[in-house]
């Protein structure tokens, strides 16, 4: 069986791990770094945050295309771990898994965003680009 391709990205942060969980886990934290473009509407984001629980996250990018991605929470470890299913509404069948770390480091924490199972290098590719673009908004929330 051929393995799908992933990606793995890191970041130091400069914020303890309690604070980078609530980036990723407070809706009203969510949408200051998730898919934040110069458009006039605002993310939206929901979560569920239990083991079985849902997220769903909205955003707009700059030609005004809606982007929708959601998913269902496989693993929650409060300030340490969260593990989620990860589908866009566009394409439902291609669902890939997302695993967030986060550790302790110096005066704050170091980030490991694992993206699995992607259906295609093209899939990986793109997601790379935008995790990075979502990541670089985040970092900025820690200035």
């Amino acid at each position: 069986m051929a393995t799908k391709p992933s990606l793995t990205l890191k970041r130091q942060l400069k914020a303890p791990p309690e604070k980078v969980y609530q980036a990723w886990t407070q809706p009203e934290q969510m949408i200051r770094w998730w898919g934040v473009t110069p458009h006039p509407n605002k993310p939206i984001a929901e979560t569920d945050l239990r083991v079985g629980g849902h997220f769903r996250v909205q955003f707009w990018g700059q030609n005004g295309e809606h982007h929708s991605v959601g998913g269902r929470y496989r693993e929650v470890v409060p300030n340490r771990k969260l593990s989620f299913t990860w589908a866009w509404q566009s394409t439902p069948e291609r669902e890939s898994l997302v695993t967030i770390d986060i550790v302790p480091a110096n005066d704050g924490s170091i980030l490991t965003l694992t993206h699995e199972q992607f259906a295609d290098e093209t899939a990986r590719d793109d997601h790379r680009k935008g995790w990075n673009h979502a990541l670089d908004n985040l970092e900025k929330l820690f200035p």
